[in-house]
């Protein structure tokens, strides 16, 4: 069994490396924006145009299966990788942890919408975007209201920045895990009056919504996205590990 993990995540490092441990045959890919891990396995590092497509790559490696552990909001790779799996009549499973949910005493403004997005922080004087590279759909009405308010915007992004940045605008460079006393001291430094959040899930990132909470400033989170449906869904390690296990034992059974 060659199991085709597309990573990117701290979920999906930990579920390669277990995988790896029990003996599984694993393949890694990671489009290595940010870093590239090392893995006792084939790590494919900026996607498979280089292999002539994913389709191709499958039959190639002879994978059997393919576990989507990417970023929940990385739909473009998700849609592949089960266009590709139907396509080549292997399984398509996902691990995406769940999303956050707002607690008490916490203000969300879920949005999808960006130019709407844009209206509705016009209110707050500096914001906080807590979303990786910010797409052109959101830089646009960006700049477009920079001629009405003067509004401050400070973008942080595990990688460089892959755009101009606006006037108004202050990049920096920040990786996860990050500490609540520290989401507290940058809200406090850069006089912080609204956050803009993907709804990620997880520890690594979670404390910012934690400072939002304790220092009474709103929170705007972005929904996911729809994704294409997978043949097996998981939101805990625990039974995504047991099920891969199990497929890997059956495997070997029918060897």
């Amino acid at each position: 069994m060659t199991l085709l993990v597309l990573g990117g995540t701290a979920d999906a490092r930990h579920i390669a490396n277990t995988a790896i441990e029990h003996k599984i045959s694993v393949i890694y890919s990671v489009a290595g924006l940010v870093r590239v891990p090392k893995l006792a396995c084939s790590v494919v590092v900026g996607g498979f145009s280089q292999f002539g497509g994913l389709e191709k790559f499958i039959a190639q490696q002879g994978v059997s299966a393919i576990l989507d552990v990417t970023h929940p909001y990385a739909q473009r790779i998700s849609s592949k990788a089960a266009i590709a799996a139907k396509a080549k009549c292997i399984p398509y499973w996902r691990f995406h942890r769940p999303p956050w949910q707002a607690e008490v005493g916490q203000t969300w403004h879920e949005f999808s919408d960006y130019p709407q997005l844009v209206k509705q922080l016009a209110q707050y004087a500096t914001v906080l975007f807590s979303i990786g590279q910010l797409p052109s759909e959101l830089l646009v009405p960006l700049k477009e209201q920079a001629n009405s308010t003067h509004q401050k915007q400070l973008v942080r992004t595990a990688a460089s920045a892959k755009f101009d940045l606006l006037p108004n605008m202050h990049w920096l460079k920040a990786i996860g895990p990050f500490a609540l006393e520290d989401e507290l001291m940058l809200i406090k430094k850069h006089n912080i009056k609204a956050i803009v959040s993907k709804n990620s899930g997880g520890s690594a990132t979670k404390a910012k919504l934690q400072a939002a909470q304790q220092l009474a400033i709103p929170v705007f989170m972005q929904t996911r996205p729809e994704l294409p449906p997978a043949d097996n869904l998981f939101t805990e390690q625990s039974s995504c590990l047991t099920f891969l296990l199990q497929q890997y034992n059956q495997k070997n059974t029918s060897l």
